[in-house]
């Protein structure tokens, strides 16, 4: 995953991440990724939801992806876990690419490890985010 951008996400979005995690963890489902998200997530800046700017990846965006390998633009919405779909472009914050993109801005390339090697995908629009939208409840 990239280091060197800055990340910045919600205190709404980071509570409730944390609270997941902490769920995860309770019923003993250590999935990979949680290791992952957690550091994403505790060297985030956090912002209140008012203030995040409208460029920034949060919980329930829908973003294009632009695959730099290939001249693939993928198009989905983050979620939580319980709520991904891949049949209606959900994609979980605990899949590889949901963690690696969350907090990103548009823009951002994004380095992401795949059996064959290092894909990378650069966020091209954000066509959605909550709290842009007044959403802060999303």
């Amino acid at each position: 995953m990239n280091r060197k951008n800055k990340l910045c996400i919600t205190h709404f979005d980071y509570n409730r991440i944390k609270l997941m995690i902490s769920d995860y963890t309770k019923r003993n489902k250590m999935d990979p990724n949680i290791k992952d998200l957690l550091g994403e997530i505790e060297r985030a800046q956090k912002v209140d939801s008012h203030v995040i700017p409208p460029n920034f990846v949060t919980m329930n965006s829908v973003i294009e992806l632009k695959n730099l390998n290939e001249l693939e633009f993928q198009e989905f919405r983050l979620v939580f876990p319980e709520e991904a779909n891949t049949d209606e472009n959900k994609i979980s914050v605990l899949a590889p690419i949901g963690t690696a993109i969350l907090g990103y801005k548009i823009g951002d390339v994004i380095q992401w490890k795949i059996p064959s090697g290092v894909n990378q995908f650069q966020i091209t629009n954000i066509k959605y985010q909550p709290e842009a939208n007044g959403d802060y409840h999303l």
